[in-house]
């Protein structure tokens, strides 16, 4: 399988990139520079590092003006497509907002945009290193550590979102968990692999939004970090089907974030 419609990257973008890199440093494992390299535009933007001499992401420096602007402290996620323009004009013509104009950086196409509902992501269409053609982004992984394994959409309409992503992205909803009067926690998949879920909006998220759970290796190790490291817990650790657990959290910047791995204690 391709990357096509895959998360391929995912991307923190914060105010405090030097407290994020010893925040998630503590919690996850990750490593991050103490200096971004300037890109175009003089955007200070940092890599993630996994213990394995991968990448997780990347960090994006939010400066004085983005903050003016209305930018926030967020995790986003990107979409591989195969061409960012025709993408905008179907997501657009389909209920869609353009949020940031396409635009050519050194590894592809990119531009962010909102589902119909307004929870925002990116699409690419990247450009491989030389070498690197038909490889696949591994960023996202539904088992390992220091990735991220699950990702959440909290929505005012699971019907619509649902049929959105399946029509522009062709991913499956089979399966759900209820939440009792809340609705209920439908899981998404492409193709065999589970991506995660969408689930109605609730007390806490004024907008639809993305979510992403990181893997740990030890959820009670990484409650301790979070708040040991000026984070706070929001939800959790709870367990969940499979017997790891999950919790929900705001790092010390404010973005939210979730983490899922097992308890080892």
């Amino acid at each position: 399988m391709t990357d096509a419609s895959n998360f391929i990257w995912y991307e923190l973008m914060t105010p405090d990139p030097a407290g994020a890199a010893r925040f998630y440093g503590a919690v996850v494992g990750w490593t991050i520079p103490s200096a971004g390299e300037a890109t175009a535009g003089g955007v200070d933007y940092r890599m993630i590092g996994r213990s394995d001499g991968g990448q997780a992401g990347g960090v994006l420096a939010l400066t004085a003006d983005m903050v003016a602007g209305g930018a926030r402290p967020l995790w986003i996620g990107y979409l591989h497509v195969a061409d960012v323009d025709a993408a905008i004009a179907a997501i657009t013509a389909d209920g869609g907002a353009l949020q940031m104009p396409a635009m050519d950086i050194p590894v592809g196409r990119i531009a962010m945009v909102t589902d119909p509902q307004g929870a925002a992501f990116y699409i690419m269409a990247p450009t491989p290193p030389p070498g690197s053609e038909g490889m696949e982004s591994d960023v996202f992984s539904v088992t390992e550590a220091q990735h991220v394994r699950w990702n959440e959409l909290a929505t005012s309409d699971s019907d619509a979102a649902i049929a959105f992503y399946r029509k522009h992205f062709g991913w499956g909803q089979e399966g759900e968990m209820p939440m009792g009067d809340l609705g209920a926690y439908r899981f998404i998949q492409r193709g065999e692999v589970g991506l995660g879920a969408v689930m109605p909006l609730m007390e806490g998220y004024p907008v639809p939004v993305w979510n992403f759970y990181i893997g740990v290796d030890d959820i009670d190790r990484a409650r301790d970090a979070v708040t040991a490291n000026g984070g706070t817990v929001t939800n959790g650790p709870m367990e969940i089907p499979g017997g790891e657990f999950a919790m929900n959290a705001i790092d010390p910047q404010g973005a939210a974030i979730g983490f899922v791995g097992p308890r080892k204690g």
